[in-house]
């Protein structure tokens, strides 16, 4: 039994493709669909790598019924992403963990002392 997308609902695709006018999802077994740039934001889009990767798990809206196993797809307004981005790097501070080391004793000693209670 093939599933049936209305317009305007939020579904599940894995990103199987990624050229500079979109981004193909593979919602099913019997459905695809294209996310056209313009339907990736309301700002200028230089790199659609910036916003999905090969494979990837996203949310994304049903558009447009185009075909019997092709739809129209949006990721604008949407919260798409099922997971953060890997490679976002953490920075490190000029005190590292000074602070921590600074408090340590201190927040020790206060938890003992509720334990007492």
């Amino acid at each position: 039994m093939a599933k049936e997308y209305k317009e305007g609902s939020i579904v599940l695709g894995t990103v199987t493709g990624i050229k500079d006018y979109g981004i193909f999802v593979k919602l099913d077994n019997n459905h695809n669909g294209l996310i056209h740039i313009s339907e990736i934001g309301n700002h200028y889009i230089e790199d659609l790598n910036k916003y999905v990767t090969q494979n990837e798990l996203i949310r994304v809206r049903i558009v447009e019924k185009t075909s019997e196993n092709m739809l129209k797809l949006s990721i604008k307004n949407v919260d798409y992403r099922i997971t953060k981005r890997h490679g976002s790097r953490i920075k490190e501070t000029p005190g590292g963990f000074k602070n921590l080391a600074l408090h340590l004793d201190y927040w020790i000693s206060k938890e003992l002392e509720s334990l007492k209670k």
